[in-house]
């Protein structure tokens, strides 16, 4: 394989964005391994006192999590993020105004490897989410293990995350006065499995625990359709019956969390490596789904409101996709 290394005379700018997205993969796939090495690590050492503290601080704040977390302005605004941003880049499309006296239920449309576009238009402000929708509070939800996390869940915290749990979700969308948007990545981590350029596949047929979470809150669904969030990364062929498939499948079920085998480029190559291709990513805000509140929705009334959801979903991407470069020819495939 030929190997096409970056130029020397590459700007600073540029180099600040790689350098931005770096931190972001491996806060993905190595911060938590390390901040798990770190606590035990320091018990062994001079420093013990420091896991000790934590520790006590943990266990006193173990329910902060599950009732809206603790979200810290300045790392959300942090200029990492807007390098960041610009590293692909990412745009926050408005199509529809949300009334912020009231509470959201937001499903982001598709998972994709790592959920980049999720991550900065709603864990960071590096898109303007606040300014372009004034007066809502956006809470990205996440799977609860990592909240389990020493020195990792505040890290997680910091950005508005919470578990992906139904108290947690309850609590967000319980909240008197409105401005609260929950956002689901709905298609979760098997979805990311599927995720490689030009693929169009959502896992959202049997996906209906968010629209009765919504009924539940009388909440609007608002559907979002992230527009090359599956062009980031390539992946190893792994069809459906394949060994590579049901060894993942497994592991899911064992661990929560989907290994997806992706690849795409590296810091100083083009060729290979674990970092996103620089392609824009273009995050399109559908306009919200009245919902009545029904404290015990029938499986009917959930199944219809589901339906209702796919067909909007449907006309968001349809009227839409040209603009961003996807053929005509394609439709969205739900699985």
């Amino acid at each position: 394989m030929k190997v096409e290394f970056a130029p020397l005379s590459i700007p600073l700018e540029r180099r600040l964005q790689t350098a931005s997205v770096v931190h972001w993969v491996f806060s993905f796939l190595g911060l938590a391994q390390c901040c798990i090495v770190l606590f035990i690590g320091l018990f062994f050492t001079r420093f013990w006192l420091v896991s000790a503290l934590y520790a006590t601080w943990w266990l006193l704040d173990w329910d902060t999590p599950s009732k809206g977390g603790r979200r810290i302005h300045c790392i959300r605004n942090s200029v990492i993020w807007r390098h960041m941003r610009n590293y692909f880049p990412v745009t926050l499309v408005k199509t529809a105004e949300l009334d912020p006296s009231t509470n959201y239920v937001v499903g982001f449309h598709p998972h994709g490897v790592l959920v980049a576009g999720a991550f900065l238009n709603f864990c960071t402000e590096a898109t303007g989410f606040s300014q372009l929708f004034p007066g809502l509070t956006p809470h990205m939800m996440m799977l609860t293990l990592w909240f389990r996390v020493p020195f990792f869940r505040d890290y997680l915290l910091s950005g508005g995350l919470v578990p992906s749990d139904k108290d947690s979700a309850s609590y967000v969308l319980r909240r008197r006065g409105g401005g609260n948007v929950l956002a689901i990545a709905v298609g979760g981590a098997q979805e990311a499995l599927d995720a490689r350029p030009g693929a169009f596949t959502l896992l959202l047929k049997n996906r209906k625990g968010f629209v009765r979470l919504a009924m539940e809150h009388g909440a609007p669904l608002v559907p979002v359709f992230s527009f090359g969030e599956n062009e980031l990364f390539d992946q190893v062929n792994n069809p459906k019956g394949s060994w590579l498939r049901r060894t993942q499948h497994c592991l899911q079920q064992i661990m929560g969390i989907s290994l997806p085998l992706f690849h795409a480029r590296g810091v100083f190559q083009y060729s290979f490596g674990l970092l996103p291709y620089r392609r824009p990513i273009f995050t399109v805000v559908g306009k919200p789904i009245k919902v009545e509140k029904k404290h015990n929705p029938s499986q009917e009334e959930v199944d219809r409101l589901h339906q209702t959801y796919i067909e909007e979903l449907c006309k968001l991407f349809e009227e839409h996709k040209t603009k961003y470069n996807v053929p005509e020819d394609r439709h969205l495939e739900f699985i």
